[in-house]
């Protein structure tokens, strides 16, 4: 059974009767809710998988895309808290950009009654910059945009090259890019839950050193895990990332 229309303008996913818990997945940078396509049945039927789509792309194209992170997390937050009036706790997933993201929807669901939130898990991305740690940037041009999708992902980066798809995917992609260009919280705030930090042991984006960053954004433990694989290790190994997502969930 699909999910209520109520929630797939920006949740996607296949609802699990009987789960134990609900997981959040928010995609990288340009990237889409089909990115965890097929996680629900590399997990078992405890877990609901969820899969948040951004707007301007896909389905979404109409959708202007969203011009601050204030805005994209306040939005998700929103639709989170329109979910049914179950007491189902909630875990959330993100990878690159979605790591601060996720980051970000934890923040505003701690401050929510009647909303259990179980664990973060981060990953392809150290924790969020203040501004005195780093300025806030200009945002890229095209030209260093497409440099840097090449280097995180040389094969996915073929379609930016596609003459009739590099002008439907490129504004999601640019505007990923300025967002998190300017994105600097005022400060940190230290999450009441574990936080748990995964990466490629090949990611030039993040280094394995730069997961244990993200203790600074919990109370509780930090556990780190580190996968074999560059920034998207997480396609070709996504059966034993679920597998370890499971076992940190259930």
């Amino acid at each position: 059974m699909t999910v209520p229309d109520s929630r797939t303008r920006w949740l996607r996913g296949v609802s699990a009767p009987g789960a134990k818990i609900r997981l959040v997945c928010f995609p990288h940078a340009g990237g889409a809710a089909g990115s965890f396509h097929g996680w629900a049945t590399l997990t078992p039927p405890e877990i609901e998988v969820l899969s948040v789509q951004y707007p301007g792309r896909q389905d979404r194209l109409a959708d202007p895309c969203a011009s601050t992170m204030e805005e994209l997390a306040d939005a998700i937050t929103s639709a989170l808290l329109h979910e049914p009036a179950d007491d189902l706790p909630l875990a959330l997933f993100g990878h690159s950009m979605g790591s601060a993201v996720a980051y970000e929807v934890a923040r505003r669901l701690e401050d929510v009654p009647g909303r259990t939130l179980t664990r973060l898990i981060v990953s392809g991305r150290p924790r969020p910059r203040v501004p005195q740690e780093q300025a806030p940037r200009p945002a890229p041009t095209d030209g260093e945009i497409l440099d840097r999708v090449r280097m995180l992902d040389p094969e996915g980066a073929a379609a930016y090259e596609h003459p009739d798809l590099r002008p439907l995917i490129m504004p999601s992609l640019r505007a990923d890019f300025g967002l998190l260009a300017t994105y600097r919280p005022t400060r940190l705030h230290r999450l009441g839950i574990p936080v748990t930090a995964c990466g490629g042991d090949r990611d030039p984006a993040c280094a394995v050193e730069d997961l244990s960053s993200w203790s600074d954004v919990t109370t509780e433990k930090l556990d780190v895990r580190v996968f074999e694989g560059n920034h998207f290790y997480l396609n070709p190994r996504k059966e034993e990332l679920a597998g370890f997502i499971t076992a940190h969930l259930l």
